[in-house]
């Protein structure tokens, strides 16, 4: 089997270099938002120690006015039920400053958590941004794997959907074409530089046959499975070709052609190697 091709070691490292460069961008963020929420938190300590500073505060002035309500009411000369009606008027005011103070404390209070509630949301946000970066890309791997073929060779990255296929083809590391074949087609369906025709699809046990038409010889492949790689050499220069079906209905089938990029192109008008 030709040598595996370099493009496709190439391309799996710029797409781990790419979930490196993520993860790390994703690590300095979660950094950043982290110190953002202590400097919150900080700043929320600094108002409750505010608050309790403002409150002795009005400790120390109720009873500054307290003394000096009691001197001027002996230079005066105030009855003493003037004296009690001025100390509860007193009163009055400082529960009253007391009270306001309390409400401009709890609303700051509930800004600043509202605040650090909306810090945390966004550290969460981003870790969980982080963990689908991670599961999309094993699910790509997991997806785009390497298996050994009929001919006990080791394939190419294997394609298990439409979009799998696509993804392949703008790799560029070998050829693409994409088939339906269909049991009632009374001749070979051209696919690239071969034929294909199929002889049976049976989706309830997920077997299908069908035949390759290439260098003039017909190679039956019997009862294979779906996403099995399907070898076979083809060409002057004995290029490995390999063939995927990855859909399957009552006598329909749909997959792909794989060739080198060295194979040659097919005749026919209007078709390019890898492209829809």
């Amino acid at each position: 089997m030709p040598p595996a091709s370099s493009g496709t070691t190439l391309w799996l490292k710029i797409l781990l270099a790419l979930l490196a460069a993520g993860l790390l961008a994703t690590g300095v963020l979660v950094y950043n938002l982290k110190q953002e929420l202590k400097a919150v938190e900080a700043r929320q300590a600094a108002t409750e120690q505010a608050s309790a500073e403002l409150r002795t505060q009005i400790g120390g002035t109720a009873a500054d006015l307290k003394a000096s309500t009691a001197a001027l009411a002996s230079q005066v000369g105030m009855t003493q039920k003037q004296l009690v009606q001025r100390a509860a008027g007193l009163r009055r005011e400082q529960q009253a400053a007391e009270e306001r103070i309390t409400t401009e404390q709890k609303q700051q209070i509930s800004a600043v958590s509202g605040e650090v509630a909306g810090v945390k949301a966004e550290v969460g946000t981003v870790r969980s941004e982080a963990d689908t970066t991670r599961t999309d890309l094993d699910t790509t791997r997991a997806k785009l794997e390497r298996t050994i073929g009929d001919l006990n060779l080791q394939s190419g990255l294997i394609a298990h959907t439409r979009d799998d296929l696509d993804v392949l083809k703008h790799k560029g590391d070998r050829n693409y074409y994409e088939f339906t074949l269909a049991r009632n087609n009374k001749k070979p369906t051209p696919v690239g530089t071969i034929s294909l025709q199929l002889r049976k699809a049976d989706p309830k046990h997920g077997k299908f046959t069908l035949d390759v038409i290439s260098d003039d010889k017909t190679i039956a492949k019997k009862d294979k499975n779906l996403y099995e790689p399907l070898q076979f050499y083809s060409g002057k220069d004995r290029n490995l070709f390999e063939i995927v079906v990855f859909s399957m209905e009552k006598d329909k089938i749909s997959g792909y052609l794989s060739t080198p990029k060295s194979a040659p192109a097919p005749i026919e008008t209007g078709k390019t190697p890898g492209v829809d």
